[in-house]
């Protein structure tokens, strides 16, 4: 089978046997790379703990164990007394106070106060028995993934040194910081790979950190093609030619001439690529070989810049944003 029958495109023709043609190295036409700005990164000083609900606090009243947290008797384990989910603790004589938000000085701080309606010159000493309000999530290609509670605000790279290490099938290109609903301008890649501090953020409770695999790699095509969405990529090649057949022309052909390619290099960088598709059809550039995460775009027709061509396949980016790179999903899925 020919390039041109496995492709199914009228304007490939199989050149005659003894041909010699100059061919140059690559059909792109324009690149311009983009960045997204970074995450700003929080100062040293808002590292101090701050208790929450779920948490566990020891606390001495003037040396009284019958004033402050409850301990098994007869054993050294402090139990504590826990934040409820209102972020309050009950005490022994004064009752509910609320600690949630505050850091361990400004709790004892304020018990102090509390118990100075009931005791003279009162003392408070007030420790964390067990953390268990500020949870980190470590998922995918960790060694030991799981929910981590942090005993103080911990920086990224902190946060991944508690899954115990990274598996060789670790996908850091695509590995991204998830805040809420919404995937942060955080390069993770940059920071293990090229020791860049500024992406070290401060982590905050409820953050997951997902590390995908490097084994189920595709590319997305749309436009002017029968089948949209996902192409896989075996053993992680393939080139542009290849997955258009895979994805298969419509009864229009595209307009060959401007392919248009979002790549992602990182979770905060990447490069916007237009392509004469013509140039590798007629045997005048090399096939060009994608790389995991390619949005491959066929327009149908003449499209006048990139605006216009985001425009035309966002409602396809955010159909299946969830598996997209993280580098679209900031960029083009959540500026404003």
């Amino acid at each position: 089978m020919t390039l041109g029958q496995l492709f199914g495109c009228s304007s490939y023709v199989d050149l005659p046997a003894g041909t010699v043609k100059e061919v140059v190295d690559s059909p792109v036409v324009e690149q311009e790379a983009v960045e997204v700005a970074p995450l700003r990164r929080e100062t040293e000083g808002s590292r101090e703990y701050r208790v929450g609900p779920g948490d566990s606090l020891f606390i001495n009243v003037n040396g009284r164990a019958e004033l402050g947290s409850p301990q098994l008797t007869g054993n050294t384990k402090v139990v504590g007394s826990r934040v409820d989910g209102n972020g309050n603790i009950r005490l022994p004589l004064v009752g509910t106070v609320p600690v949630a938000g505050l850091t361990l000085s400004e709790i004892q701080t304020n018990l102090e106060q509390v118990f100075a309606l009931y005791l003279n010159d009162p003392w408070v000493v007030v420790e964390v028995a067990e953390f268990k309000s500020q949870g980190v999530n470590l998922l995918g290609q960790f060694r030991v993934p799981g929910t981590y509670y942090m005993d103080r605000s911990y920086s990224l790279l902190e946060g991944l040194a508690l899954g115990g290490g990274l598996l060789d099938t670790a996908n850091l290109r695509s590995a991204r910081l998830i805040r809420g609903q919404q995937t942060l301008p955080v390069d993770i890649y940059h920071l293990l790979r090229d020791g860049a501090g500024e992406q070290n953020v401060l982590l905050q409770a409820g953050d997951t950190i997902f590390v995908p695999d490097d084994r189920n790699q595709n590319v997305f095509v749309f436009g002017a093609v029968k089948k949209t969405g996902p192409v896989p990529m075996p053993n992680g090649q393939l080139n542009l030619v290849q997955a258009l057949a895979s994805a298969g022309l419509d009864e229009t052909g595209g307009n060959q001439r401007f392919v248009r390619i979002i790549r992602s290099l990182s979770a905060t960088r990447g490069q916007l690529l237009v392509l004469d598709l013509k140039k590798t059809l007629e045997g005048d550039s090399l096939p060009f070989p994608l790389v995991e995460g390619d949005i491959v775009y066929l327009p149908r027709s003449a499209v006048g810049n990139w605006n216009q061509a985001i425009q035309e396949i966002l409602p396809s980016l955010q159909a299946i944003s969830a598996v997209l790179q993280p580098f679209v999903q900031i960029k083009f899925l959540t500026e404003e």
